[in-house]
């Protein structure tokens, strides 16, 4: 069974002071937590199995999810005494991911993707084979010079025009984070371009909904498009 990652150990200092005593992923949206958004889509395609880590304000995010009966799915908790970064997080939470390709989602933003595909995606990740699938959007204002180039082919390069964004959902094969040492600060981007340039990483464009929900403009503009007017 294909498990799913929720990254949600950022402190979110773009977002204080609504994260001074609150986890970016509880703050609410529509009625509902950001992160409830994703449990939510993630168990309707089939997800049960959950791993979420957190650092600032973790004590909140267990109180409020529990062990995730709620929702109809089991969620492993992934403490980090100090934020770890993307790739410095999944590689501790390795142990709870186990040996099969997973699913990553970050906690803060709002997507409609299909994880379903995403899930048939992980499947085809091998660790002598493709270690990576991203999910990549076109470029918000917000950052328009874009991350990677989608190739025709499927394969995705840390250089090319034109540079898409990568939306922080991806697909990936433990064998992409197994070098890395435990309890260490890393960064996913610098992992994703060696095997970029080993021709290890693919993607797709995702035309859908997306919003980085970075600021409390963005959170406050997607809350009034989620809350039906009365």
């Amino acid at each position: 069974m294909t498990k799913a990652m929720i990254l949600a150990a950022g402190r979110g200092e773009r977002m204080r002071p609504l994260t001074d005593h609150t986890p970016k992923p509880l703050l609410q949206v529509g009625s509902k937590p950001l992160i409830v958004w994703h449990i939510e889509r993630l168990r309707a395609a089939g997800f049960t199995e959950l791993v979420i880590n957190h650092a600032h304000l973790g004590h909140r995010l267990e109180e409020a999810l529990g062990d995730g009966a709620a929702f109809g799915v089991r969620i492993a908790w992934s403490p980090e005494t100090s934020a770890l970064e993307t790739a410095g997080g999944i590689r501790h939470a390795l142990p709870l991911l186990g040996d099969a390709p997973f699913v990553v989602v970050n906690g803060d933003v709002f997507c409609d993707a299909d994880f379903a595909a995403l899930r048939t995606a992980a499947a085809g990740l091998r660790a002598d084979g493709p270690l990576a699938h991203l999910l990549l959007v076109g470029n918000p204002a917000h950052h328009p010079e874009g991350d990677f180039h989608l190739a025709a082919d499927g394969r995705v390069h840390a250089n090319g025009a034109p540079r898409l964004t990568f939306s922080g959902l991806g697909a990936y094969h433990p064998a992409l984070f197994a070098g890395l040492p435990d309890n260490a600060p890393a960064k996913l981007a610098p992992l994703l371009r060696d095997a970029m340039a080993a021709g290890k990483v693919r993607g797709q464009l995702h035309t859908g909904r997306w919003i980085d929900v970075g600021t409390p403009q963005r959170l406050a503009e997607l809350d009034r498009e989620l809350t039906p007017s009365t």
